[in-house]
């Protein structure tokens, strides 16, 4: 059986949005089992079957991109498939945005009439460079109209980073020195929920909802990229029901 998350925040009832874990799908070892990515290693039929069992559960396939944290966003209705982007939003109904993460921060939106949603992968880089203030920018909505919700990602005890990261931050946003916790062996522990929601609130985004979970720390329920190195890759989706 799938194991899925289902945001807890108060979107419009047509609003719909989920997020897969790595559990109920047919890979196998370091990729078991619903790993939903086909360019980590794992057996093609196997990422298929996967990619179906999720679609089963959709109005249609959702666009997948050619993420590369970056802070590109296009809108799916102008689109092909394999596009190098790292988010995408959509006014259509059923055409549902998607971005596939392992450690990295999924970030899912919509405005409060539920009249366009979207999806941003936002690791360290794609937030440094301002892959949340682009889509934001693409949605075309104020933000105090906007409703956020910050899916699985590697939490802040887990996530060790050097000075460049916290430099990449901090020399733009001095207050973004709360996000970085010092260790005792000079790196720093960076917090991607409270640097999302920094950036998410400089543009007016104050209704944020999620952001209590670790990828890293639950190895039964997620990938995680840092603590494995191979594996899969787990997808938050959202879309307009029609």
């Amino acid at each position: 059986m799938l194991d899925l998350i289902v945001p807890e925040w108060p979107a419009p009832s047509h609003v719909r949005a989920l997020s897969t874990t790595r559990g109920g799908g047919h890979s196998a070892g370091r990729y078991a089992s619903f790993n939903l990515a086909a360019h980590v290693g794992d057996d093609p039929r196997a990422v298929a079957a996967n990619r179906a069992l999720l679609c089963s559960r959709m109005p249609a396939a959702p666009l997948w991109l050619k993420q590369v944290h970056g802070t590109r966003c296009i809108g799916i209705d102008a689109t092909a498939a394999d596009v190098e982007a790292d988010a995408s939003f959509a006014r259509v109904p059923g055409q549902a945005c998607a971005v596939m993460t392992a450690d990295c921060l999924p970030l899912l939106l919509c405005d409060e009439a539920g009249t366009v949603v979207a999806a941003a992968h936002a690791g360290w880089r794609g937030l440094a460079a301002g892959v949340v203030e682009a889509t934001v920018a693409a949605m075309s909505v104020p933000g105090a109209r906007i409703l956020a919700w910050l899916g699985p990602a590697i939490g802040p005890a887990a996530f060790e980073v050097g000075d460049e990261v916290r430099a990449a931050f901090v020399d733009a946003d001095a207050a973004a020195a709360a996000a970085f916790a010092a260790t005792a062996d000079g790196k720093w522990l960076c917090d991607l929920y409270a640097l999302a929601r920094r950036r998410l609130a400089r543009l007016g985004v104050g209704r944020v909802y999620g952001g209590g979970y670790c990828t890293h720390g639950d190895g039964k329920r997620f990938f995680s990229y840092r603590r494995d190195g191979a594996t899969g890759r787990m997808a938050s989706l959202i879309w307009l029901d029609a």
